[in-house]
């Protein structure tokens, strides 16, 4: 038995390290109300990034990433913060320069290669690169708000990213990410300051009293041991090549729905595709519902209009709903036309319903809310995932950690072969997986 387990600690991540970076300059003390956008995830996991280099100058590498971001935690240093909340229960983020800060951990896993990590199927591996898997983001209370894992592969450097959600959307994290890339390329300032006050998108306290205080929160689901344990799940990423990309958009705007003016765009075109999909794979009846859910960007569709560069979680979830036998024996447009309109409809008087609805009533989202049999589309392929390069290139892979996965989470990345080519990743239940791998029709080239 000694060889096996000489073997497992071989094939261990070992943490080398662990410091905290903060700011470079004195900040002072500031603190800022989270607003209704960002309390519904008060009970997410944090949003885990995997982005992964060729290469071998480690120890460079690591020197070089603190000292970048010191300097661009100078201006996104609500990162360095930590949650707090009132008496009241108002959350808010707080930073002061007593404050620990970011925690960098480092790592070394050399019988791991980037092609190890590149694969399409989700490995155990993945796990160990990323730190804070299974932690809520109520837990910032106590902990830095991000934390950082660099890990020493054989032949690269794997970046694990652990955000809190509850403070941060996806624009802001890849605008985070691209800002700390520039100042490592060798710019003496970011290119776009990111915009902090949260509170001119929406200044309403909202009290979120957690009952029994924290518990839930803290222990993830531990309300009731006797509940039935969900069947696995499997990851993988399907990517799609640009020319497979433009045929299912083709395909779906040839057959424009009578009355239709306005053509489905790239995204509403892969969303029904991934959706009616995913559906037959699952071999649902006909009369089950199934719903759609999409994370949309309200940064423009607020009014005022906020900047690109607002700073926090400025999303909102869109759903669309329909039985699996109409989704499925109608042609895409059918489906296509729903998601268009939902995502069009969702105005900025919607917006304003939806925040007074939760006001009158916080809840804390959870992932059984993103609806029955749901395909939920998180992420965007407009995000610049291949294009945060440090001054040693672009990512050979990025990917998501384990949190915030359930059946039917999506996944959306930009294709690492550039141009209008997307990378799918997507958690299933293991059947429904193994059926749509072997759909011939789901990846076209």
């Amino acid at each position: 038995m000694a060889p096996e387990k000489e073997k497992e600690e071989i094939m261990e991540v070992k943490i080398t390290g662990k410091s905290h970076v903060k700011p470079n300059k004195k900040l002072g003390r500031s603190e800022c109300q989270l607003v209704t956008f960002d309390l519904p995830y008060i009970a997410f996991y944090y949003n885990q990034k995997l982005i992964v280099y060729k290469g071998n100058e480690y120890e460079d590498r690591v020197e070089k990433l603190k000292d970048g971001l010191g300097v661009v935690l100078e201006d996104f240093y609500q990162l360095a913060g930590k949650l707090a909340k009132d008496e009241d229960w108002v959350f808010r983020v707080e930073y002061d320069d007593d404050m620990e800060g970011v925690e960098v951990v480092e790592a070394r896993a050399e019988w791991i290669s980037v092609e190890d990590v590149a694969v399409e199927e989700g490995t155990a591996v993945l796990k160990e690169l990323i730190p804070y898997s299974g932690i809520l983001n109520s837990e910032g209370l106590h902990r830095p708000l991000l934390s950082v894992q660099l890990t020493k592969l054989k032949d690269g450097l794997a970046m694990g990213l652990a955000f809190n959600h509850a403070i941060l959307d996806g624009t802001s994290t890849w605008h985070f990410m691209s800002s700390w890339a520039q100042i490592c390329s060798g710019l003496p300032s970011i290119s776009l300051l990111p915009f902090m006050d949260r509170t001119k998108v929406r200044n309403t306290k909202v009290k979120l009293q957690l009952s029994p205080p924290d518990q839930d929160l803290q222990n993830g689901s531990s309300t009731d041991d006797a509940k039935p344990v969900d069947p696995p799940l499997r990851e993988r990423v399907f990517k799609f090549s640009e020319s497979g990309i433009d045929k299912i958009k083709s395909e779906i705007n040839s057959h424009m729905p009578p009355g239709s003016s306005k053509p489905f765009s790239t995204f509403q075109s892969l969303a029904v595709h991934i959706w009616r999909h995913v559906t037959q794979a699952r071999q649902l009846k006909p009369e089950d519902y199934t719903v759609f859910t999409v994370f949309a960007d309200c940064r423009k569709r607020v009014d005022p209009p906020m900047p690109e560069s607002y700073f926090g979680n400025l999303i909102q979830a869109i759903f669309t709903v329909t039985a699996a036998g109409l989704l499925l024996m109608n042609p895409p447009e059918f489906g296509a036309s729903m998601i268009q309109k939902a995502i069009e409809t969702h105005d900025a008087k919607v917006i304003e319903e939806r925040n007074k609805q939760f006001e009158s009533a916080p809840k804390i989202f959870q992932f059984k809310d993103a609806g029955v049999n749901c395909v939920a589309v998180g992420s965007s392929p407009r995000f610049p995932v291949y294009e945060v390069d440090f001054g040693w290139g672009k990512p050979e892979t990025v990917r998501s950690g384990i949190n915030n996965r359930f059946d039917g989470m999506v996944y959306l990345y930009q294709g690492k072969s550039g141009g209008r080519s997307i990378d799918v990743e997507i958690s299933l239940e293991a059947g429904a997986m193994e059926r749509l791998e072997k759909d011939k029709e789901f990846v076209l080239e």
